[in-house]
């Protein structure tokens, strides 16, 4: 059974929108303070009210001062589904995903063996979170395939990097071909403009996750409804 995250991403594609995840992280060690004085109640009713399908918090505390008190914020305020960014590493950090009203997980390939991976994945499962199995080169999207994920995301960047490489919109369309046809795709970071969400969409991917384009927008609120405008 398809979970609250998955199926609200198809309900935004069904109404002819293209499902745009808004990744709310207050700060990014590329281009620093993102929020710039905004709460994250703010802007998560600021993109709810613009028409945002779901929402990601990232909780990472050093690079990118996140908690998850910021998520369980955003989770009880907007009512979106709501996806934690991490580096999970343990079961007790899904638990704790799961008290603060997550409905969706991510889990970095790189970060782990695939037996720690399928692990967590199962893990995951047990506890009702949806699990974003995130990749970044063709043989951690075989290791996703061979998972069995049904929701997986192709990082434009190197995470490995801390988001401090010039990622773009095609490592997605390089990637793209060698997904599982059944897997929901979302094309993470690195897109910044109209023509790189309808590259990623014409690609075949099903939605797109962006942050720092979105936070540094003169108008936030519309420039989400110009990036995920309908075809």
């Amino acid at each position: 059974m398809e979970g609250k995250f998955s199926s609200a991403l198809r309900s935004a594609a069904q109404a002819g929108k293209i499902p745009v995840i808004v990744d709310l992280k207050a700060y990014s060690p590329k281009d620093g303070d993102l929020f710039r004085g905004r709460t994250y109640s703010e802007l998560a009713l600021t993109f709810k009210n613009a028409g945002a399908p779901a929402l990601a918090v990232i909780t990472e505390r050093e690079h990118f001062h996140g908690s998850l008190e910021a998520l369980r914020r955003v989770a009880a305020v907007s009512g979106l589904p709501v996806l934690r960014k991490d580096f999970i590493t343990e079961q007790k950090e899904l638990e704790a995903t799961v008290q603060a009203g997550a409905a969706a997980v991510l889990l970095i390939c790189s970060m782990h063996s695939p037996t720690r991976l399928e692990r967590l994945f199962l893990a995951a499962h047990e506890l009702g979170l949806e699990v974003l199995v995130e990749t970044h080169t063709a043989q951690e999207l075989e290791t996703a395939a061979a998972l069995g994920a049904k929701l997986i995301g192709i990082n434009n960047k190197d995470i490995g990097k801390l988001e401090l490489d010039d990622g773009t919109v095609s490592n997605t369309l390089s990637l793209i071909g060698q997904a599982p046809r059944d897997a929901l795709i979302i094309s993470e970071s690195g897109l910044h403009t109209r023509r790189d969400v309808c590259a990623a969409i014409d690609a075949g991917a099903d939605a797109v996750l962006i942050g720092s384009a979105l936070l540094q927008a003169e108008d936030p609120r519309e420039y989400f409804k110009l990036l995920s405008a309908g075809r």
